[in-house]
């Protein structure tokens, strides 16, 4: 039986911030997926979540339904802001914060910056990029080339030139939603991995966090561990070995196993 409830959309931080809710009991969760994640593509995950949670997945102000357009902001600062705004927005008095990849990067930054009713942080494979440090390994072109194509049209066989290890169905909606990543809010959030430092906002985490590491893409390696560690020693690791940056997709059951109890503690 689907936990998932209904979409909706809210006024907060000056944008329209579109949402799906999932399950409705239990603990508030706010998700915030990756650089080209529409919430609909965070949908699998969030049914299992809704079973346990009251589950919120955002669409990121320039993706999918929410927000877009050349007069908006998609700074990390701002994009940050945007999180803390859509709880209070939705009266949300304590929730965890999960996020994916950027997501990951502007849910520590929210939880820093917006630390009234944040229980606990879940950060999934963050890029540690930034100045002076190690690039991020995925390259700009390979979102921009994906992201013009679907404009003019993509089908699950066209976007498996660039997921290739995807199933069908997860093509067949990567395919369908990829057209609403707004060019320049992936090519801002992209430089900002790079301009950004996720490690300034590490000491200052006042929640309880857990650091999910993927085992393949080189995303987050030993040293950048224990850096992180050093920055925040009560932070939680765990490693899913066989999945790629994107985890869920990867082993959607050593995504679940990794993050164990943690939210439930």
């Amino acid at each position: 039986m689907s936990t998932f409830l209904y979409g909706g959309n809210v006024q907060a931080n000056g944008i329209r911030q579109h949402y799906l809710r999932y399950g409705g009991k239990g603990p508030a969760l706010i998700l915030i997926p990756g650089i080209t994640s529409p919430a609909i593509t965070w949908g699998f995950v969030a049914e299992r979540l809704g079973a346990q949670f009251d589950t919120y997945v955002l669409d990121v102000r320039g993706r999918g339904l929410s927000s877009t357009g050349p007069e908006l902001d998609y700074s990390a600062d701002t994009c940050s802001d945007d999180i803390g705004a859509f709880a209070d927005a939705l009266n949300l008095a304590n929730y965890h914060l999960v996020g994916h990849s950027m997501g990951a990067r502007f849910a520590v930054r929210s939880a820093v910056k917006h630390p009234q009713g944040v229980s606990r942080v879940v950060l999934i494979d963050p890029p540690v990029s930034g100045p002076g440090r190690r690039e991020y390994p995925s390259t700009l072109p390979w979102y921009i080339d994906s992201i013009r194509q679907s404009l003019v049209s993509m089908d699950a066989e066209a976007m498996r030139v660039f997921c290739a290890t995807w199933t069908q169905e997860q093509l067949q909606l990567r395919a369908e939603w990829l057209h609403t990543c707004f060019e320049p809010a992936i090519v801002r959030a992209f430089n900002d991995f790079h301009d950004v430092d996720f490690h300034q906002d590490l000491p200052h985490l006042k929640a309880p966090a857990l650091l999910l590491v993927a085992g393949r893409g080189g995303v987050i390696l030993d040293e950048d561990v224990a850096e992180i560690q050093d920055l925040q020693p009560g932070i939680q690791v765990a490693r899913v070995p066989n999945a790629g940056h994107m985890i869920p997709w990867d082993d959607l059951e050593g995504f679940f196993d990794a993050l164990g109890d943690f939210l439930q503690k």
